[in-house]
């Protein structure tokens, strides 16, 4: 059998990352924090579709997994993470499409 990339006890070696690598680690996990807030000016419901968004745009498959879940947890409907996995296209597609505009200025400019 061939690699397998994702599999569902990855999040496991998490705990090897901290012994390794303990101040990043604890760096990153006051990040992934921020998403986490109920103080913020932004409501718990949006912060975790903005993250799920995201997600879908950086293709993290872990995080896909957290943040609907946070997602679900905080109110948001079937038909809010489906329009937030639209809204995620959508603008990947537009930075590929300017992304294609600086390609071809690049092109022009050799």
């Amino acid at each position: 059998m061939g690699t397998h990339y994702h599999d569902s006890d990855d999040p496991k070696l998490l705990k090897e990352m901290r012994e390794l690598a303990p101040a990043e680690f604890k760096a990153w996990l006051e990040l992934e924090r921020i998403v986490g807030r109920d103080d913020g000016k932004i409501p718990r419901k949006y912060r975790e579709l903005i993250a799920l968004a995201v997600a879908h745009v950086t293709q993290c498959v872990y995080c896909i997994d957290a943040h609907a879940k946070g997602a679900k947890k905080a109110g948001a409907s079937r038909e809010e993470i489906v329009e937030t996995s639209f809204l995620a296209a959508a603008l990947r597609a537009g930075a590929a499409a300017s992304h294609g505009a600086l390609a071809l200025k690049l092109y022009d400019q050799a």
